[in-house]
């Protein structure tokens, strides 16, 4: 008989957008979405944005029946970050560099950190102190943090060379801001990486916008106390993780790009998305990335042209979108967007009943000053002005389908474009075809770089739509691309989703060129206890490890899911439902795929025929911790877990130090991923440090990945061997 959780639980995940603040209510044990809500962001509310994430979260509760008692998590993405620095609402901050005697003349002129342009008009002001840390006084610190205050400091960086090394100078530093009433910045905090230069700015970039993140982070959190919520509440990052409020406080520049993040997550989490190029069109901007073997790529966040060592996802944010304006001139669409429809407050015109625009006629205007005057409107004359966006061309060309959250009826849209294609002596499709090519022209070079510059083989390159206005972009673009696309289900509301679903996450960077591996075992110990303080719950954490030779770092990679304060949280799944996830995930009916293997913690899924090498590995909550398009599975333990590898024939034809082509362990409801090591010494360092101390009986799953496991699969069809 099938298992059944007797208690219910649920998620809510909310993101906090510009426009729009939409929440999603998760099913905790087979992630459907069983609410949606959406209200407009509450900008000018004296709680601020919280006020917004509160009322959305009681109207989807409501709306579903459920009761408060019953959300055992509530993570929010959040535009505030990225919009403090875009908009310029950042503090003034102090910085305090220290550096030996030997170190001191270059780290000097390292830890300086001039005025930084965040947008144009918009300047982070810093003011410099600098000290030599050997046996440096607290009087000497206090004196230079009194310095820092009297010229308008209000945070205070701590920069000292070699200070991920020896943090005790920057604590210091910490313990006078405090007593300044300071908010404090230390550079160790933020990276543990070399380079003084980008560390220190890095630290200045963070602490410029800890007040307004605090306050938020504080009004956010006070709220949800008067609302009656007891569960963790969960903030996004920029990296595709979660952390808990409280590590927000001091971090916050990690939300940055948070809402792309969450949908990413969404993508990866709720849809199943393993390989492509991820498509997110809301109604100012659209966003671009890549996912490689069920990976979002990761780089280090640009501000305002300026190098840091934040992780974030490598997200390409283009001024073209749903909500997009048209501009004219010489008797053609001369651009369309960046400046939109919400923006300009206007409403789109193609949501209007088609008789609105009976004897209505085409007005250029400016949005705002210093825009130009040649954006275009519709003029009728009771209801008022509307505005021709890219979505409303994407109706009138009949492209969009009922389904598609930007749908409208196609005669509404062609109503409200004909002022316009008469004054331009044009047809009305061809008109809205026209302003359609226009805005998949801005679109398809940054998409034809993301395949350049990720090398994505044929079958990655596929576009996955997420996004309330994906309906209006994505049929141009990929038939310009020529590529395969298609819209995630409930696209509009994903970045909910994935802020719901995703995992915590945490990064922790050496500079180690050739790592023993007692170093990645120390590594990894660091990495666990970081993750813990993020609200990890420390059961659930895989660690993965990246070494790179190039620059001679190496990277270890925390996920893990949240800790839930629930009585339901510990319960487990049977393979039957562990099957239904899997199948869901896999887009297949449960009995078209089959267990491959399993452990005390998870379960290993196939499918029967056809793709015989996708693969989907759903632990005993009912999570789908990796998923792969190509892969074959070996059992094994974890004594013989190094011969069983070298049999899988993982390795190229060159000396396997330099052919190793990837792979994935699985024992207990523990990964360790080695996919991304192509150097076979290292891979053995890495899989070494995590085994550590595990019985050597243990049961232990084997999983190759990349170019091996098609070949395997060709074998097996073949006649020629099974894997």
């Amino acid at each position: 008989m099938d298992d059944v959780l007797t208690k219910n639980s649920y998620r809510i995940g909310i993101d906090v957008g510009g426009t729009f603040t939409k929440a999603a209510l998760i099913d905790n044990f087979d992630g459907r979405v069983v609410g949606r809500s959406s209200v407009h962001t509450t900008h000018d509310h004296p709680d601020g944005v919280a006020a917004g994430v509160i009322e959305v979260f009681e109207r989807v509760l409501g709306d579903a029946g459920v009761d408060a008692g019953e959300v055992v998590l509530l993570a929010h993405s959040t535009t505030q970050a990225t919009n403090a620095l875009l908009e310029g609402d950042v503090a003034r901050v102090g910085i305090l560099g220290l550096a030996g005697v030997k170190a001191a003349k270059l780290a000097e002129e390292q830890v300086r950190i001039d005025p930084i342009e965040l947008a144009p008009g918009r300047v982070l002001q810093t003011c410099n102190r600098f000290l030599l840390s050997d046996g440096v006084e607290h009087k000497a610190i206090e004196n230079a943090v009194a310095a820092l205050r009297a010229e308008g400091a209000q945070v205070l960086v701590a920069s000292a060379a070699f200070g991920v090394d020896n943090t005790s100078t920057e604590e210091l530093v910490r313990e006078v801001g405090d007593g300044f009433g300071l908010p404090t910045t230390c550079g160790h905090e933020v990276t543990r990486l070399y380079g003084l230069t980008t560390r220190t700015r890095t630290a200045v970039i963070n602490a410029s916008i800890l007040p307004r993140m605090i306050a938020t982070a504080n009004l956010t959190e006070t709220s949800i106390k008067k609302a009656g919520i007891d569960a963790p509440l969960m903030i996004m990052r920029g990296d595709g993780g979660v952390m808990d409020i409280s590590e927000m406080r001091h971090r916050p520049a990690m939300t940055m790009l948070s809402g792309p993040a969450a949908s990413v997550a969404g993508s990866l989490m709720h849809v199943g998305m393993s390989d492509g190029i991820y498509f997110e069109v809301g109604g100012t901007s659209t966003n671009l990335g890549v996912v490689k073997a069920g990976r979002p790529v990761v780089t280090y966040a640009n501000v305002g042209g300026h190098d840091t060592f934040v992780n974030s996802l490598d997200v390409r944010v283009l001024g073209v979108a749903g909500g997009s304006l048209i501009r004219i001139s010489g008797g053609s669409v001369r651009e369309v967007g960046p400046r939109s429809a919400h923006i300009a407050g206007l409403r789109y015109a193609c949501f209007a009943p088609a008789e609105v625009f009976e004897n209505a006629r085409v007005v250029l205007f400016e949005p705002k000053p210093g825009d130009g005057d040649d954006f275009v409107a519709i003029e009728t004359g009771r209801d008022g002005r509307f505005a021709l966006t890219t979505t409303c061309a994407a109706n009138a060309a009949g492209l969009t389908l009922p389904e598609m959250h930007c749908y409208a009826p196609a005669e509404a849209a062609r109503a409200a474009f004909a002022p316009l294609a008469a004054m331009l002596g044009k047809d009305v499709v061809a008109l809205a075809n026209e302003v359609l090519a226009a805005a998949a022209g801005k679109v398809t070079p940054a998409i034809q770089k993301l395949i350049r510059d990720y090398q994505l083989d044929e079958d990655q390159q596929v576009l996955i739509g997420t996004g309330g206005g994906i309906g209006a972009l994505l049929p141009t673009v990929a038939e310009q691309l020529g590529l395969r696309s298609e819209i995630a289900k409930d696209a509009e509301i994903i970045s909910s989703i994935g802020a719901a679903l995703a995992m915590v996450r945490e990064v922790v960077e050496r500079v180690n060129p050739d790592p023993s591996s007692d170093d990645i075992a120390h590594l990894r110990a660091e990495t666990l206890e970081a993750i813990g303080r993020l609200g990890a719950d420390p059961k659930s954490v895989d660690i993965s490890v990246e070494i790179d030779r190039q620059t001679g770092r190496i990277r270890a990679i925390a996920t893990g899911a949240a800790a839930l304060r629930s009585s339901g949280d510990t319960e487990i799944v049977s393979e039957r439902q562990a099957r239904r996830v899997a199948a869901r995930s896999l887009r297949l009916p449960e009995d078209e795929i089959e267990l491959a293997a399993d452990t005390p913690g998870a379960f290993v899924f196939i499918p029967k025929a056809g793709s015989r090498h996708s693969l989907r590995i759903v632990d005993r909550r009912g999570n789908v911790r990796l998923q792969r398009s190509h892969a074959t599975v070996v059992r094994t333990t974890v004594g013989n877990w190094q011969d069983s590898l070298n049999s899988m024939n993982l390795f190229g034809p060159e000396d396997p130090i330099d052919a190793f082509f990837g792979a994935v362990l699985l024992y207990d409801s523990h990964l360790v991923d080695v996919s991304g090591e192509s150097r076979y010494s290292n891979a053995v360092k890495i899989v070494d440090s995590e085994l550590l101390g595990v019985s050597p009986e243990t049961p232990l799953v084997l999983i190759g990945l990349g170019r091996h496991a098609l070949t395997a699969k060709m074998r097996e069809e073949n006649g020629d061997g099974k894997v």
